[in-house]
């Protein structure tokens, strides 16, 4: 089977280690471009988006692949098709590789299970992004020059944030501490807390590691304090308002959220002064951050968007660098395989459709095509 990237929660230290080495290689250009000719990528993106999807093509295209987007709006989904469906048709037209995003949490795991080609998840729901996580991890070691040991400040809708939950997962898998801050409204029971647990301080312990099968006690922490959630911290990342996500009114206003929680430059003092400032994009300036904080000396924004190109690089190759993507390379997916291995004759009338099937028909029985024709024309005619 393929490898998939579905979630950092899956991953050990030591694959993440790996991705991010693999990712600074890329971005340092230590690594040969042309890695992936002769792979097909195609984008299947159930939500909009600008820098992720934009980035997988391009980081698809650097590594010599062959990308393709599927335009969802313009696609079989619009009459109804299933998520199963349209997957198995991309892979059955030569797919290596399947990047999907979706509204609803789980969708990149069920389309795993459907396919053998590669499934990576570029968001999924309130669940993960993976490649965003990975990142924000590359932009802070290439600053920080480490992971271990720095505390991350996570501002805003943590509840509808899939970003935060990738953050989560690889900032504390890397041995760094996070603190969730925003009203307690947008802040999510996390796993293993029981009801009677304080909210400011609780204890998740992580999945057994898949690699070294021990459990890790990870803390982190929860606060509706901006300024207790700041305190030297090193690293602050501010989420976007999810308004398109909040079913109902988690806080009494924008206006209301914005003095209390937005990312400035006066807010930005309670942190480190050596602090980066992140933000996965789009930015809602004004609401969850200033201008003058998101284009200020402690922003990495944009370093964050350009990391993202080399970050997917390395996923792809990650992904399909395995064995069973080696063996894929000189003979395609399965159906590729079938269908390269078939004469398609062109037919443009009943009669020759007829007499193309009975010929595959005989090239199945080992018979000629003209005796296995002749044959069926008799047994019509009686």
């Amino acid at each position: 089977m393929s490898r998939h990237l579905l979630g950092l929660r899956e991953l050990s230290a030591a694959q993440i280690q790996q991705l991010l080495d693999s990712s600074q290689a890329y971005a340092n250009g230590e690594r040969p471009a042309g890695a992936l000719t002769g792979r097909t990528i195609i984008t299947l993106f159930y939500e909009p988006s600008t820098r992720t999807e934009i980035s997988f093509e391009l980081a698809a295209k650097r590594a010599g692949a062959d990308v393709v987007r599927c335009d969802v709006q313009r696609s079989s989904i619009q009459k109804g098709e299933s998520l199963v469906d349209t997957v198995q048709t991309l892979e059955a037209l030569g797919a290596d590789a399947i990047v999907i995003r979706h509204p609803m949490a789980g969708a990149p795991k069920v389309a795993s299970r459907s396919v053998r080609c590669a499934v990576i998840n570029a968001g999924d729901g309130m669940h993960e992004h993976p490649t965003q996580g990975l990142l924000d991890l590359l932009t802070v070691r290439q600053r920080k020059a480490r992971i271990a040991g720095l505390k991350v400040a996570i501002v805003g809708d943590v509840l509808h944030s899939r970003v935060a939950r990738s953050a989560l997962w690889g900032f504390t898998k890397l041995g760094a501490t996070v603190t969730l801050v925003g009203p307690p409204t947008l802040l999510p029971r996390l796993p293993f807390q029981s009801h009677d647990s304080p909210l400011d301080q609780v204890d998740l312990v992580d999945q057994v590691d898949p690699v070294d099968q021990h459990r890790r006690p990870i803390s982190v922490t929860m606060t509706s304090s901006l300024e207790e959630g700041l305190q030297g911290a090193d690293v602050v990342i501010a989420l976007r308002m999810q308004v398109e996500r909040q079913q109902h009114g988690y806080v009494p206003s924008i206006a209301e959220y914005t003095r209390s929680y937005a990312i400035t430059a006066r807010t930005l003092a309670y942190a480190r002064p050596d602090a980066l400032l992140m933000h996965p994009g789009p930015m809602n300036l004004g609401v969850e951050i200033s201008a003058d904080a998101a284009y200020g000396p402690h922003s990495v924004i944009q370093a964050q968007v350009a990391n993202g190109v080399a970050v997917r690089m390395a996923t792809l190759w990650w992904c399909l660098s395995t064995e069973e993507g080696r063996k894929r390379e000189t003979r395609g997916t399965r159906e590729r395989g079938t269908i390269h291995d078939r004469h398609l004759p062109v037919i443009s009338s009943v009669s020759e459709a007829s007499n193309a099937e009975l010929s595959l028909r005989a090239e199945r029985s080992n018979l000629a095509p003209s005796q296995e024709i002749a044959s069926a024309r008799r047994r019509v005619s009686q």
